[in-house]
C-alpha cells in the first residue's frame, strides 16, 4: 500500500467536503452557532411560559380555616419553597365575609367576576362528575360491564364539558372548598383538646381541586398549587396539634432526617454523564452521514468515480482515503458538538435563577482527565460510523438513495443509545466488548467517577481491541464494496413487486442468492418474537407437573413450523435444486466418523469456556430461559421426550436452516470461509441469549465445515444430535457414576444449590482438546466437495470427491 496515494486522496476529500454547505453545517455552524442560539432561546421560551401567571379560582372561601390560605389575589408566600412562585398564581375567590376582607381583595374586577361565574356554574358539573365517577368504581368492582360502558360515556362526554369551559374561562385550577369545613375543623380541634373523646368515625370534608392533566399551562399551575395546599395543610395539623398539647412530631414517629451526601462535582459529573455519551453516538454517527452519501454515492452523481478508479491509487488506497476523510468530519463534528454543548449548558443553568434549576448548584464541565477520555473513545465509535457508513453510501446510486440506506443505522444508533442510558446500565466484561454500548457505556462510568476513575482503567483494553477489530471488519466490508463493479456501476432501476416477485419465482438458479438467504433469517427471526407471545400464553394455567412436558412440545413445534419450514419453503419455491440447497448427498463414512469423535471431545471444552464465561463475562440467563431448559433438567421426564426436544429436533431442524438453505445462499458468491463465519454468527444470533449465543456461533463454525467439506448435511446433523443428546444425559446421569473410578480423576461432581453439577477436569480437557485440534486440522487441509457442473449434471453426486454413493 502507497501511503502517498492515501494521502492524496484524503486531501482530495477534504477539499471538496470544506466546499460542501451540507457538510460546513453540520460540521462547523451547527455547533458553534446555531446549537447556542437554540439552547438559548429554548431557555428563554421555557423560562416566560413559566413565569406567566395562571388563574386560580377558589369556590367556597368563606369555609377555609385559618391560617389564612390566601392573601389578596395571591397564596402566602410561606407556602412555598420559592417565594418567587407567589406572582406566578392570581387567585380569585368568592369570598364575601368581613372577616377576611384583610386577606382577600373583595374589588375583584369585572373579569373576576364573570371568572367566578363560569366556576359556580360548574359546580354542580364536577360533583356530578365525582359521582359518576364513584358510581362506575361500584359497577366495576361488581362486574357489570354494560353499566360500567354506559357510566364512562358519560363520565368522558362530562370531562369535555367541564374541559372546554375551564378552557375558555382561561381558569387552569378550580378549588371547591366543601361546606362547613372551617366548623368541622374548629370542632376537631376543640374534641382534640378534650380528652377520651373517640375520633375514629369521623370523615371529615374534602377540598376538591380540578385541573386538566392534558393541559401543560394546568399541570405547571397545578404543581403550584398543590406545594401551597400541602403546606398549608401542615400549618392546619400544627394548630390541630397544638390544641390537643401533642408535639409536631407526633403524625411522624421516625421522622427521619434526609442527609444527601452528593457533592457539587458529583451532581455534575451525573449530568454530563448522561449528556455527553448520547450526543457523542448521536453527533459521530450524523457526522458520517453526510460526507459518506457524498464521498460514495456523490462520486457516482457527478460522474467523478471513473476519473478517480484510472488514477495510480489502487482501490483499497481510495477507500482509506475516503474513510480517513469521513472519520476526520464525524470526530470534528461530535467533539465540536460536544464541547458547543457543555458550554452552552454550563451557562444555560448559570443564568436559570432561582427555582427548580438551582437545586443542580453549579455545575462545573468534567475534569481534564476525563475529558481526555471523551476524545479517546470518541475515536472508535466515529471509525465504526465511518466505516459503515463509507459501506453503505458505496452501494447506492444516488444521494437520495444513500440517505434512505444510512437512515437505518441512525435509528438503530438512536435505539443503542436510549439503552445506554438506562437506570441501572452499567459497563460490565460483556457489555465491554459490544460494538457501541462498550465506549458508551465506559464513558458514562467515566464521567461519573471522574477523578476515581482509576479502577476501571481495565475496562478500556477490551473496548478499544473489540473497537477496533469492529471497525476493521467495518473498513474491509466497504473496500469489498468498492472492488465490485457491479456495485459502483448499478444503472438506476425502478423497483416493481410483481416483478420482483416474478423474477424470484421464475428466474431460479440451483441454490438461493445472498439475499435470498438473509430473507430466510429474518423470517425466522421475525417468527420468533412472534411466537415468544403465543408460548406464554400456551403455558398459563397449567399444573405444575404439566409444565415441562408442554414446554418441550412447545420446543418441537418451534423447532418445525419456526426455523425449518421457512428454509424448507423457499428451497422449494426459489431453486431448481432441492438436493443441492440442502446437500442431500451421502458423505464419506470418515466425516461421519470425524463428526461421531468431534461431539464429545468438543463437548467438555465447549461447556467448561461457557460455564467460565458465565461466572464472570455474561449476564445471569433470564428467568424465561431457565424456565425453557428446566424440563432437560427434570430426571422424572422421559428421557426420549427429553432426547426428541433438545437433540433430535434441533439437530435436524436448526441444520436444514443454517447449514442447509442459509450457507448455501451465503456461499453463492464463492467465499465458502466468509459464508461459513456468517452463517455461524446467525446461527448464534438466532438463540437470543448470551450465554447460547456464544457456544452456538462457536459449533457454528465446526458445523459448517463439515457440510462444506463433506458437501453434505448429514455429518452436521449427526454432531448436533450427539452434542445435545450428551448435555441432556450428563443432566440425567445419576451422581454416583461420576465418581467411580476412572471417572473421578476426569470429572468433578460439584453441589450447586439442592443440585449437582458435572466439571470437567483438567487431564480430559487435554485429551479432548488435543483430539479437537488434530480432526478440525485435518477437516481444514480437505479440498471442499464442490460439484464442478451444476448446471449441465454430467457428474452424479456419488462421483463426487469424498462422496459415496447413498
Amino acid at each position: 500500500m502507497n501511503w502517498n496515494n492515501v494521502k492524496l486522496v484524503f486531501h482530495r476529500e477534504v477539499r471538496d467536503q470544506l466546499r460542501d454547505r451540507r457538510t460546513l453545517f453540520m460540521v462547523a455552524v451547527l455547533p458553534l452557532l446555531l446549537y447556542p442560539a437554540l439552547g438559548l432561546g429554548m431557555l428563554q421560551m421555557t423560562l416566560l411560559f413559566q413565569e406567566q401567571t395562571r388563574t386560580v379560582v377558589i369556590l367556597g372561601a368563606d369555609d377555609l380555616p385559618a391560617p389564612p390560605l390566601v392573601d389578596g389575589d395571591r397564596f402566602h408566600a410561606a407556602y412555598f419553597e420559592f417565594p418567587g412562585d407567589v406572582d406566578k398564581l392570581h387567585v380569585v375567590t368568592d369570598a364575601t365575609s368581613t372577616e377576611d376582607a384583610t386577606d382577600i381583595d373583595l374589588g375583584q374586577d369585572e373579569s373576576d367576576s364573570e371568572v367566578v361565574n363560569v366556576a359556580d356554574q360548574l359546580r354542580d358539573q364536577v360533583h356530578d362528575l365525582v359521582r359518576l365517577q364513584r358510581e362506575a368504581d361500584e359497577s366495576r368492582e361488581a362486574g357489570d360491564a354494560v353499566e360500567l360502558e354506559v357510566l364512562e360515556g358519560r363520565i368522558t362526554a362530562l370531562k369535555g364539558e367541564v374541559s372546554e369551559a375551564m378552557s375558555i374561562a382561561a381558569i387552569e385550577v378550580l378549588i371547591l372548598v366543601p361546606e362547613g369545613l372551617k366548623q368541622h375543623i374548629a370542632e376537631i380541634n376543640e374534641q382534640l383538646a378534650e380528652s377520651g373523646q373517640d375520633l375514629s368515625d369521623i370523615d371529615p370534608p374534602r377540598l376538591q381541586i380540578v385541573r386538566n392533566s392534558a393541559n401543560e399551562k394546568s399541570l405547571m399551575a397545578y404543581r403550584r398549587v398543590r406545594e401551597a395546599v400541602e403546606n398549608w395543610e401542615d400549618r392546619l395539623l400544627q394548630d390541630r396539634l397544638a390544641s390537643a398539647h401533642l408535639p409536631e412530631s407526633f403524625p411522624d414517629p421516625v421522622n427521619p432526617d434526609q442527609i444527601d451526601i452528593a457533592r457539587d462535582q458529583q451532581i455534575a459529573a451525573n449530568v454530563w454523564s448522561k449528556l455527553f455519551p448520547a450526543m457523542l453516538i448521536v453527533m459521530a454517527v450524523t457526522g458520517a452521514f453526510y460526507p459518506a452519501v457524498d464521498l460514495g454515492a456523490g462520486e457516482k452523481e457527478r460522474g467523478t468515480m471513473e476519473t478517480l478508479l484510472i488514477s495510480p491509487a489502487t482501490r483499497t488506497e481510495i477507500v482509506i482515503g475516503k474513510f480517513l476523510t469521513v472519520l476526520l468530519f464525524s470526530m470534528g463534528t461530535a467533539l465540536l458538538n460536544l464541547a458547543s454543548m457543555g458550554f452552552t449548558g454550563k451557562y444555560m443553568l448559570s443564568i436559570a435563577g432561582a427555582g427548580q434549576m438551582s437545586k443542580l448548584g453549579d455545575v462545573a464541565l468534567p475534569p481534564f482527565t476525563s475529558m481526555l477520555w471523551v476524545v479517546l473513545l470518541a475515536i472508535p465509535l466515529a471509525a465504526l460510523f465511518s466505516s459503515l457508513s463509507l459501506g453503505l453510501a458505496m452501494f447506492a446510486r444516488s444521494s437520495k438513495e444513500g440517505q434512505y440506506y444510512l437512515t437505518p443505522l441512525l435509528m438503530v444508533t438512536m435505539g443503542i443509545t436510549v439503552f445506554c442510558l438506562s437506570p441501572g446500565v452499567e459497563i460490565t466484561p460483556f457489555y465491554s466488548v459490544m460494538p457501541i454500548m462498550g465506549p458508551a457505556l465506559l464513558l458514562k462510568a467515566m464521567l461519573l467517577a471522574g477523578a476515581e476513575a482509576s479502577s476501571l482503567y481495565w475496562y478500556s483494553i477490551p473496548v478499544l481491541l473489540t473497537s477496533i477489530g469492529y471497525c476493521a471488519l467495518g473498513l474491509w466490508w466497504a473496500i469489498e464494496q468498492f472492488q465490485r463493479e457491479d456495485i459502483l456501476f448499478r444503472e438506476s432501476e425502478q423497483f416493481d413487486l410483481n416483478l420482483w416477485i416474478k423474477h424470484l419465482l421464475r428466474d431460479k438458479e440451483a441454490t438461493p442468492s445472498f439475499t435470498e438467504a438473509g430473507i430466510c433469517f429474518g423470517m425466522i427471526m421475525l417468527l420468533q418474537l412472534v411466537a415468544m407471545r403465543f408460548m406464554g400464553g400456551a403455558t398459563a394455567g397449567l399444573m405444575e407437573d404439566q409444565m415441562p412436558v408442554r414446554m418441550m412440545q412447545l420446543l418441537m413445534v418451534q423447532q418445525l413450523a419456526i426455523i425449518a419450514t421457512p428454509a424448507l419453503m423457499m428451497g422449494v419455491m426459489l431453486t431448481t435444486s432441492f438436493r443441492q440447497t440442502f446437500r442431500m448427498y451421502w458423505p464419506s463414512l470418515k466425516f461421519l466418523g470425524v463428526a461421531a469423535v468431534l461431539a464429545p471431545v468438543l463437548h467438555p471444552l465447549t461447556v467448561e469456556l461457557s460455564q467460565f464465561l458465565g461466572q464472570h463475562f455474561f449476564p445471569q440467563l433470564p428467568e424465561s430461559a431457565q424456565r425453557a431448559i428446566a424440563p432437560m433438567l427434570d430426571s422424572n421426564q422421559p428421557w426420549w421426550l427429553v432426547l426428541l426436544a433438545f437433540s433430535i429436533a434441533p439437530g435436524i431442524c436448526e441444520e436444514l436452516a443454517f447449514r442447509g438453505f442459509i450457507l448455501s445462499g451465503f456461499s453463492q458468491r464463492g467465499r465458502t470461509g466468509l459464508a461459513i463465519v456468517m452463517s455461524s454468527v446467525l446461527f448464534g444470533a438466532m438463540h437470543m441469549f448470551p450465554q447460547q449465543v456464544f457456544n452456538a456461533a462457536l459449533l457454528g463454525l465446526v458445523l459448517g465445515l463439515l457440510a462444506v467439506r463433506s458437501n453434505s448435511l448429514l455429518p452436521g446433523i449427526l454432531f448436533h444430535i450427539m452434542y445435545n443428546g450428551i448435555e441432556v444425559m450428563r443432566n440425567r446421569i445419576d451422581p454416583g457414576f461420576w465418581t467411580t473410578a476412572p471417572m473421578d480423576w476426569l470429572v468433578t461432581v460439584e453441589a450447586v444449590g439442592e443440585s449437582t453439577q458435572v466439571r470437567y477436569d483438567w487431564p480430559l480437557l487435554a485429551i479432548c482438546g488435543f483430539i479437537a485440534t488434530g480432526l478440525i486440522t485435518w477437516l481444514l487441509r480437505q479440498s471442499a466437495k464442490i460439484r464442478e457442473d451444476r448446471v449441465k449434471g454430467k457428474m452424479s453426486p456419488s462421483r463426487l470427491p469424498g462422496a459415496s454413493p447413498a
